[in-house]
């Protein structure tokens, strides 16, 4: 790490149950609702807000969740919220999971998910509307929804099959089937796989090279990238190129080619 990790007082969270602390230009978010870490009403409003706050932050460039603890990232919704099997109360939550993820997803900066143990239903699609995935290798990633009656309503029958193929998603959603780090990596779901305990570090210096990247560029380039999903290939391929001119009108383009040229570090500004 180029940093140590310090607390991050820009922001004070709405609830004690999300950390956030800041190594140089990466915010690390800890999820710290045990036992499980699980995702509550308090979380979902907090994590809306805290991305929406890191969105605006100049000096902020990505983003790595991990839950507490060594046993679990997240095991997704804490199912005493359906308890009472109210119809309202479960469209209000899952607004707030799609909410919240969705506004993850679409994070201005870089985001990782630094997956440290279980990360199943809502916990798992924290992790797919992060950009990149790492996990430790006894991680236990799935979609077990469909066993308890429910469907992943936060972006999971969408994003894993995007990212695995049709196939992979409908055993893990359908069949109930939990995978590990290795396989995990082995299908597309995540991009790393790393010894227990290394997920964390491994993601954070991932991160830390994010701010060798002009903040501004990278921003341009996630928003292409993401935009295929909806959009035809083709489509998109003027945008690209648009978007690339666009660039010139920012003092960290003209500032990265200079630096280039006269062969010494970029200096970014994030404007």
């Amino acid at each position: 790490m180029e940093h140590a990790l310090q607390p991050y007082t820009a922001l004070v969270p709405r609830t004690d149950k999300l950390v956030v602390q800041k190594a140089g230009h990466t915010a690390l978010l800890t999820i710290d609702n045990p036992p499980a870490n699980t995702w509550d009403t308090d979380t979902l409003h907090g994590l809306y807000e805290l991305i929406g706050h890191l969105s605006d932050d100049p000096d902020i460039y990505a983003l790595v969740i991990i839950g507490r603890g060594e046993r679990f990232f997240s095991a997704g919704a804490d199912l005493q919220m359906f308890a009472e099997g109210d119809k309202a109360h479960a469209r209000l939550v899952a607004r707030l999971f799609g909410q919240a993820f969705e506004a993850l997803r679409d994070f201005s900066g870089v985001t990782i998910a630094a997956l440290n143990g279980y990360a199943l239903g809502g916990g798992l699609e924290c992790a797919l509307a992060c950009d990149i995935r790492i996990a430790e290798r006894q991680a236990q990633l799935g979609l077990p929804e469909a066993s308890v009656g429910l469907l992943p309503c936060a972006g999971g029958t969408q994003a894993l099959a995007w990212l695995v193929g049709e196939g992979w998603a409908k055993r893990m959603i359908l069949c109930g089937e939990r995978i590990d780090g290795v396989k995990a990596e082995r299908i597309g779901l995540v991009e790393e796989v790393v010894e227990e305990g290394q997920a964390l570090a491994t993601a954070l210096r991932l991160a830390a090279q994010v701010s060798r990247q002009s903040p501004q560029a990278v921003k341009a380039c996630k928003q292409l990238i993401q935009g295929a999903r909806s959009q035809p290939l083709n489509s998109l391929l003027s945008a690209e190129r648009e978007r690339f001119v666009d660039l010139f009108d920012l003092e960290d383009t003209r500032e990265g080619v200079s630096a280039f040229l006269q062969k010494r570090p970029p200096q970014w500004t994030n404007r």
